[in-house]
């Protein structure tokens, strides 16, 4: 059987870079075994669906490059992709569940299992729906059949799992290895809801035999479900796929699951692409997508080796799934803006404008498209993200204030000097290819050191002691804006 895989988000907000990484732990398993990566939308939870949501979902894989090979829009042969278009097939196999008595008919209002919540806690326990108080409870393993038809015209009711009781479950996670389980501990789960939408519990069984996927990757929080799921493959006498549940993602301390709280209080984006006017994406904060893709891949893996800058086609060939941790992986901020870094000057200048617009439009403003591609070339290696153009580009387009300088570079009376004798210069002189030399020459005849008169020339052209080549910069903004920024700074000085 070929490889098939999947990605199911539940479209109840914004994707979180931790669903992020699950669909790239998909799509890399899918491209490593030449199978297919299907996207799945699982909204049977009606009252908290989001339509946005859903285009939020595709926008996101989109930018990623995480594209699927099925999914709604797409379509399939094994569609539809959205479990609120497959409620027949739910139907039908519940159906079969009760025809076996694998499962039953509850009846037990929402009120009456409160009320025994709060009984079973007064007296330190519980409340369980299970083999040991189903038969004392208001579900079809107690009526006759008959009764259960008039019940059922005239009340609401759920459909549960019925669960054998003292049986030793043995199921084998891909990452974790064997896990074993007295089904004792389990209760009764829901598996279609009062609504007639089915839990995820088994819509998710059942979309994963019919859909024929091989190996089932999702978030460790998934994890207790997996008995569950085995019951249900082994009710209908189907194959299990196999199993790997990814480690979480932690925040920064490594002490819980990476939150939106988490990300309010220490400025951490949580989402690939902005979410409303609140929730800034990584997208907008100037990421790259190969760069965002990169430290995910990172987080819950670790090929051994020094490498850690990886194009996503090099991913698909390099990872390895035997080498994912089990333990969580700590967020850090700071490590994944190093490797954006590293992702942007890997990019050509023209691809780098490409993807930079928002943060480029200014200096179309005053130069041409070669002089862009030529800026942003020169500025390229100082990005950590995309939106550090606009910051590092800035004098290219406005003329330094000043207010920033080191005071004590103009302590030296040389400093006066050597902005009067570069008035004089770039007066008399052409902006040519020789310009260092003629500049480096003037400081040798006058014995002024190298260093005072590079810091002097920076400041007045870009306005603070560090940039980009100066003579570069010099070459762009030509003779007469270079010549007036030294004539502005002469004139602070001598205020």
């Amino acid at each position: 059987m070929s490889c098939r895989v999947r990605f199911a988000p539940s479209p109840t907000g914004p994707l979180h870079i931790g669903g992020l990484r699950t669909a790239l732990y998909n799509y890399l398993f899918a491209k490593i075994n030449k199978g297919s990566f299907i996207l799945r939308i699982e909204d049977t939870d009606q009252n908290r669906h989001i339509k946005t949501s859903e285009n939020y979902i595709d926008d996101s894989l989109i930018w990623t490059g995480l594209i699927p090979d099925e999914s709604p829009k797409k379509g399939g042969k094994y569609g539809p992709y959205k479990q609120s278009e497959r409620k027949s097939l739910y139907k039908k196999y519940v159906s079969k569940l009760i025809e076996t008595e694998k499962a039953y008919y509850a009846f037990d209002t929402d009120e009456e299992l409160n009320q025994l919540r709060i009984e079973y806690h007064k007296k330190g326990f519980t409340f369980k729906y299970d083999y040991s108080n189903r038969e004392t409870l208001k579900n079809s393993l107690n009526f006759s059949n008959k009764k259960i038809a008039d019940i059922k015209k005239q009340n609401p009711y759920v459909i549960r799992l019925k669960i054998t009781p003292n049986k030793k479950l043995a199921v084998k996670d891909k990452i974790r290895g064997p896990i074993r389980i007295n089904t004792n501990t389990l209760d009764d789960k829901v598996l279609i809801k009062s609504d007639g939408m089915p839990t995820y519990h088994f819509a998710n069984v059942v979309d994963d035999h019919l859909m024929k996927i091989t190996t089932v990757i999702r978030g460790e929080e998934w994890l207790p479900s997996l008995p569950f799921h085995k019951i249900l493959y082994d009710a209908f006498n189907w194959n299990c796929p196999d199993f790997m549940h990814l480690p979480l993602i932690l925040n920064a301390t490594g002490k819980g699951k990476l939150s939106k709280r988490d990300s309010e209080k220490l400025r951490i984006p949580i989402f690939p692409l902005s979410w409303g006017n609140e929730n800034i994406g990584y997208r907008e904060k100037g990421f790259v997508p190969n760069g965002l893709i990169n430290y995910l891949a990172l987080l819950g893996w670790n090929d051994t080796t020094e490498k850690e800058i990886y194009s996503l086609k090099e991913l698909e060939n390099f990872f390895d799934f035997k080498k994912i941790q089990k333990s969580g992986a700590k967020f850090d901020l700071e490590k994944a803006k190093w490797i954006n870094h590293n992702h942007i000057k890997k990019l050509s200048s023209t691809e780098l404008l490409k993807i930079a617009e928002p943060w480029t439009k200014n200096l179309f403003n005053y130069y041409t498209k070669q002089k862009v591609v030529t800026i942003i070339k020169l500025v390229k290696e100082r990005l950590v993200v995309l939106k550090d153009i606009k910051k590092e580009t800035s004098f290219f387009v406005e003329t330094p204030s000043y207010e920033n300088i080191n005071t004590k570079l103009f302590e030296n009376p040389n400093s006066s000097k050597i902005l009067k004798d570069l008035i004089k210069l770039f007066s008399s002189s052409k902006l040519t290819d020789n310009l260092k030399t003629v500049i480096i020459n003037y400081g040798s005849q006058n014995n002024i050191k190298l260093g005072l008169l590079m810091q002097t020339l920076r400041t007045a052209i870009v306005g603070e002691l560090s940039g980009p080549d100066i003579f570069l910069i010099i070459k762009i903004l030509g003779k007469s804006v270079t010549l007036q920024r030294i004539k502005n700074l002469m004139s602070k000085i001598n205020s």
